[in-house]
């Protein structure tokens, strides 16, 4: 049996898997009172203070930083990797005997690819977000790590990525990635300055982190296995898919 730990990211009490390797994690606990028996991610080593521009990817530093096993990884309180158990929700929440079962053929598990088909992923960032974040990243990979500028063009111009910044991984790729992941945000940070910007649009870190693992993935050949996941609340699609036409319109 592998020894695993997985935090499940979360800013409030909730429902959490019934399995320890399951490890909830209150993130941007420097301004969070929750009472539950939690993991906090202003213990140790930690960044808890820039929740709010770096959202659950304080509690992937957390991780980083304060623990140990053969393999880490992060979910959402609200967006878990889907098994096939039956029942509740929370019946079908990726188990053990599952993950074991995917680790047997790659070492690193990831949520199926989010497909924009109608956009790029440079182009669905742009018409989302502020241009600076995508711009001040581009130029700090071509100046911090040049080798990584192909990786990081071939991924702008795929219409599919990796979302949520949840991850399953060995502890060693574990460990490479955040070094890295860190390292390029960290510099982004000390180049932009967000603080005229919507609080939506201050979880800039959040979301470049998201678009930085696939050009991690790429760069380093990394192999991995792509799962489905799932949502423990109800989402509103269809006006999720408006607002994505209406950003494609508006930019047109």
């Amino acid at each position: 049996m592998r020894d695993i730990k997985i935090i499940v990211a979360t800013h409030k009490s909730y429902r959490m898997p019934d399995d320890p390797m399951y490890v909830p994690l209150l993130v941007g606990a420097d301004k969070n009172s929750a009472e539950e028996d939690y993991a906090r991610d202003n213990d140790g080593d930690n960044i808890s203070a820039d929740n709010y521009s770096f959202c659950e990817l304080t509690g992937l530093y957390w991780a980083w930083k304060n623990l140990k096993a053969e393999y880490i990884g992060l979910v959402h309180y609200r967006r878990h990797f889907k098994g096939k158990g039956k029942g509740d929700k929370f019946a079908k929440i990726l188990n053990r005997e599952e993950i074991e079962k995917y680790l047997d053929k790659s070492d690193v598990l990831l949520p199926a690819k989010r497909h924009y088909y109608i956009e790029t992923n440079r182009s669905q960032y742009l018409h989302a977000h502020h241009a600076e974040g995508l711009t001040v990243t581009e130029e700090v990979i071509r100046s911090r790590c040049p080798e990584y500028a192909a990786a990081w063009e071939t991924v702008m111009k795929r219409r599919s990525g990796h979302r949520f910044n949840m991850l399953i991984m060995r502890y060693d790729l574990f460990r490479a990635y955040c070094e890295w992941l860190f390292g390029i945000l960290f510099a982004v940070k000390e180049r932009l300055d967000i603080s005229e910007w919507t609080p939506s649009e201050q979880r800039v870190y959040g979301y470049l982190g998201e678009r930085l693992l696939d050009v991690w993935l790429t760069h380093n050949s990394v192999k991995y296995i792509d799962i489905p996941y799932m949502f423990m609340e109800k989402q509103h699609w269809i006006k999720k898919i408006g607002n994505f036409i209406m950003r494609k319109i508006k930019h047109a």
